[in-house]
């Protein structure tokens, strides 16, 4: 094996990395282990040996497979010390370890593991595709961290199973390290997330690939990302449930996920569906709320791609939009703008509209009409969230009439004048509200500097800040530091993603591994980033950019 990686994981989150709690960290991986047996052990599990042949699966939430390991000679192209500390009560110095190199790559499976892949459905941009599945994904089994917390990891590239389809259970670099980043990038933003521990790449285990679509497939190397969550349940595992009539099974699965994962809701009382139904929206609406406010585009916003957790999940051509187009589109295949930014919270509801619909399965009369009026508040609901995001992006808290209007103008001038989203925000966080008209101030700041050239329609939205500022009684300090709290000086923009990946396709991972640095902080300004332009306008090639869904 080659040992590329055995010097830099100690070094990794630096002087910040503390003991929680005082609790001595596991510093020597093989004393790691699983809780046994797990709890979605109580969960029907379809046992069929013949796992790697792609089956119609019956009456199951889960197949139980084997891990396929990749092959050939490994290097670890970047881990997230937080993750395995704060998650799983371990060293960040594991990571040096080859026991913990052989456990990303599938090679290794500590006491207590029970590998499964789950079984789910799901429309897909808007029609449905009937059984989906975990088609190159293992969960590894479960671990009851010291906090209490329950944490599964999940090997994503780990070989085939029977929802496999026509792939080959493989994942790619490219698509390996855009996943690794952008999870832990989000966490440290503030948005709710499935998380990513580790990554690891092979140099011999090759799998064919067509990244644009063009019938020019190529050999790229195997990648394996260990992602990590507390359960991986989607808005498709109910829906599959409700195609194949299967309401026993829904009933099972429904009331386990209310019993170990939604406390708050009582699994003994008579409307439970119906609260455990609002709250799954309501997260969810909260979630997207949270995208909006940082320009993250998730590009296959998919039911399979919805977690029942409300947690953002299955990162692929995502995008951060750089300068503001309200109809960003980040993935190539969406040729209709389905999943366009602007369209999100619209779409979250009509995913939430069919996961109510597949619910019904096991609803009463009475709980059907309860939820249907709760499914006519969700479009208010978003609409309200969203709001408040960008008002406090402006520095603003309360609400009133008219802001929709005011924050709607303000994104207009950006969208009309190329201005960076990420960065119109941050800097006019930096700049006094009475200097925003100041061109020997604005020229210092790049976007904000574009919007100058909207000249008396800028002018007069800047009047309008300044009014709403003075009526809400907001002080500088207060504006200033409520904005430096929640506009990123830092996002995992698709430019710096795709500098990171070229390096590291030639086994250099400087890059990739100084931006899970400096995305660990995203609101505190690097000096190194900044040399590196993360910071500044980008490049031109960069715009335009889009991603596929070939990983």
């Amino acid at each position: 094996m080659k040992r590329a990686f055995c010097v830099f994981a100690s070094a990794l989150n630096d002087q910040s990395l503390k003991l929680a709690n005082n609790m001595k960290l596991i510093s020597d991986f093989k004393e790691w282990k699983f809780r046994s047996p797990p709890s979605y052990a109580k969960l029907p599990i379809d046992e069929n040996p013949e796992y790697n042949v792609p089956v119609a699966v019956k009456n199951a939430v889960f197949s139980k497979v084997p891990v396929e390991p990749l092959t050939g000679a490994l290097h670890l192209v970047c881990v997230s010390g937080d993750a395995l500390q704060d998650l799983f009560d371990l060293d960040p110095k594991v990571a040096d370890s080859e026991e913990f190199i052989h456990f990303v790559a599938g090679r290794y499976l500590p006491e207590g593991g029970l590998t499964v892949s789950h079984r789910y459905g799901g429309y897909q941009f808007g029609y449905w595709a009937d059984q989906l599945g975990d088609g190159r994904a293992h969960i590894l089994g479960e671990y009851v961290n010291s906090k209490g917390e329950i944490w599964q990891p999940q090997l994503k590239g780990s070989g085939e199973t029977p929802y496999s389809r026509f792939g080959d259970g493989r994942a790619v670099l490219r698509s390996s390290i855009r996943e690794m980043v952008a999870s832990e990038a989000c966490h440290y933003l503030g948005i709710p997330t499935t998380r990513a521990a580790a990554l690891v790449v092979s140099d011999d285990h090759k799998v064919w690939r067509d990244k644009t679509y063009s019938g020019n497939a190529k050999q790229e190397r195997a990648a394996i990302v260990m992602r990590v969550a507390n359960c991986w349940y989607r808005l498709g595992s109910l829906e599959i449930l409700l195609k194949r009539a299967e309401p026993s099974t829904m009933r099972t699965l429904v009331d386990f996920i209310i019993e170990h994962h939604f406390p708050e809701v009582h699994s003994s009382s008579d409307d439970k569906y119906v609260k455990w139904y609002t709250e799954v929206a309501h997260r969810n609406l909260d979630m997207v709320a949270t995208w909006q406010g940082f320009g993250f585009t998730h590009g296959v916003l998919n039911t399979d791609n919805v977690s029942i957790l409300g947690v953002t999940i299955d990162y692929g051509p995502y995008g951060f939009i750089d300068h503001y187009y309200h109809h960003y589109v980040p993935n190539s295949s969406d040729d209709m703008g389905r999943y366009a930014y602007n369209r999100q919270p619209d779409i979250l509801v009509w995913n939430l509209e069919k996961f109510a619909e597949a619910l019904e399965l096991i609803l009463s009369e009475e709980q059907k009409e309860q939820i249907k009026a709760v499914r006519s508040t969700l479009g208010e609901y978003v609409k309200k969230k969203v709001l408040s995001t960008y008002l406090l992006k402006l520095g603003l808290k309360q609400t009133q009439d008219g802001d929709e209007d005011f924050v709607q103008e303000l994104l207009q001038t950006m969208q009309d004048t190329t201005a960076d989203f990420t960065c119109t925000f941050r800097q006019m966080a930096e700049v006094d509200p009475k200097e925003l008209l100041d061109k020997s101030v604005l020229e210092k700041k790049w976007s904000l500097d574009k919007l100058l050239a909207a000249g008396a329609k800028w002018e007069a939205w800047v009047k309008k800040y300044q009014d709403r500022l003075t009526v809400e009684g907001v002080s500088e300090d207060e504006r200033r530091a409520r904005m430096l709290a929640v506009n990123p000086a830092y996002v995992a923009r698709n430019w710096i993603m795709q500098e990171a990946i070229a390096d590291a396709e030639k086994n250099d991972f400087e890059k990739v591994r100084f931006l899970m640095k400096v995305l660990r902080k995203p609101f505190e300004v690097d000096e190194e980033a900044e040399k590196r332009g993360y910071s500044s306008q980008p490049p031109s090639w960069s715009y335009g950019l889009k991603l596929s869904c070939s990983s």
